[in-house]
């Protein structure tokens, strides 16, 4: 894909500010072409992540965690529906986590994140994740801060443990404006067939939008490493958000220098009958 270059400017510089002010969700600096070229783009990249998913399924020496985070609206759904179309199910496995259960607060926090990473030859997508327990658990008031301040460093050592058992992790936040949320929202309500999307419990969280920025800002800035960055994507545009995290996932894995495995001995005489 020499027609694009790795996205970097996204990426939030380990032990840097995440500086979610001074980002412009409707960003274009990756890609200045057009819509057309750059879904066309994005369908390369799309056909180019499903070999290489063949490929880490079929070597079973490397596994991938892909974790989404946004606001409400910033497009999780739609960006696993399409960066991941015509991907093998069998290798590919989605996670959702939400507010955490009076049974999942009775436990660490970890408890009910674990069993979902990858295993060997696998990518599993984070449709949110543990950073909900720095975020809407922050909040909300679920727990004291001084547990849940705890966390950045429980969560940076985790993901630690992750990249040293040989999982490759890439977490994106999906960056909408708050009129752009106005708009999907209110789109929801206009529109018969995407109602059942809408609940009123989404203008309430939307009130909360400036304490869920700071929320954010915190835990970006706080656990962006080297071997779990952050890349803060702008996505009031569906088509570029998707172009996005496409490239950087094919570059993610075409970095793991993966091959096939080598084939049984003596195959070339053999004639199926």
């Amino acid at each position: 894909m020499s027609e694009l270059l790795h996205p970097d400017q996204y990426r939030v510089p380990p032990g840097g500010p995440a500086d979610l002010a001074s980002r412009n969700p409707a960003d274009r600096s990756f890609f200045s072409g057009e819509k057309r070229e750059g879904r066309r783009l994005a369908k390369a990249l799309n056909r180019r992540l499903e070999q290489l998913q063949e490929l880490l399924w079929a070597e079973h020496r490397h596994r991938l965690l892909v974790v989404l985070q946004a606001m409400d609206t910033g497009g999780k759904d739609g960006t696993i529906r399409h960066v991941f179309d015509g991907t093998n199910p069998q290798g590919v496995r989605v996670a959702a986590f939400k507010r955490p259960t009076p049974a999942e607060l009775a436990h660490d926090y970890l408890w009910r994140v674990h069993p979902h990473v990858p295993g060997d030859g696998e990518i599993a997508i984070f449709n949110r994740s543990h950073y909900e327990d720095v975020l809407v658990v922050r909040v909300h008031g679920l727990v004291p801060e001084d547990r849940w301040r705890r966390r950045f460093d429980h969560i940076v050592a985790f993901e630690r443990l992750l990249a040293d058992e040989g999982t490759t992790i890439v977490k994106f936040f999906l960056h909408i404006s708050k009129e752009e949320q106005r708009e999907r929202l209110q789109a929801r309500l206009d529109e018969p067939h995407k109602r059942w999307k809408f609940s009123k419990g989404d203008l309430a969280e939307r009130r909360r939008w400036d304490d869920y920025t700071v929320a954010y800002e915190e835990a970006l800035s706080r656990t962006s490493t080297t071997y779990a960055p952050w890349y803060v994507v702008p996505a009031d545009r569906k088509w570029y958000r998707n172009l996005v995290v496409s490239k950087v996932l094919v570059d993610t894995l075409e970095s793991l220098d993966m091959a096939y495995p080598d084939p049984e001995e003596d195959l070339g005489d053999i004639v199926v009958v």
